[in-house]
């Protein structure tokens, strides 16, 4: 299972984010590719507690779907909604500069793995609380996601 946790899943992100330019063409979506780098920034930001998003979660996607979400092995589906607070087209960090926005993405990766910080307790607003292992993985999967949707 590939987690954020592991260096090489880690390394393979950052070579992947580092593949988008600004005119990389979505495969599905609305957000732009530069739109998707600060979507990424603003989840890392989420994670770690520098932005609030509020809850909109109940026991099934507590319990179950958080399972299912994190440990089965499947690529997310496109077309999954997200918070209004990291949404592109709602409340989220509007993009500046591509570099200095990707650079940002890079610094809370960064962040969101070292071995100092503590992400558990930390809410989702679909899972609530979640453990340190349960952010890396859902790090290394959304941002998985997001590559895929630009082709990275």
């Amino acid at each position: 299972m590939k987690t954020l946790a592991r260096g090489q899943d880690k390394a393979e992100i950052l070579g992947r984010l580092a593949q988008v330019r600004p005119e990389s063409v979505r495969g599905w979506g609305r957000m732009s590719a530069h739109q998707m780098v600060c979507h990424l920034a603003d989840a890392f930001r989420m994670a770690l507690g520098q932005k609030v998003v509020r809850p909109a979660h109940g026991p099934f996607q507590r319990t179950l779907l958080k399972w299912v979400v994190l440990y089965v092995p499947l690529a997310w589906p496109a077309g999954i909604r997200t918070s209004p607070e990291v949404d592109q087209e709602g409340g989220g960090t509007l993009p500046v500069e591509f570099g200095a926005d990707v650079a940002q993405v890079e610094m809370l990766l960064q962040r969101m793995t070292t071995p100092s910080r503590s992400l558990a307790g930390q809410p989702h607003p679909f899972f609530g609380p979640m453990s340190d292992a349960a952010w890396l993985r859902w790090g290394y999967l959304h941002t998985d996601h997001h590559l895929r949707q630009f082709g990275a």
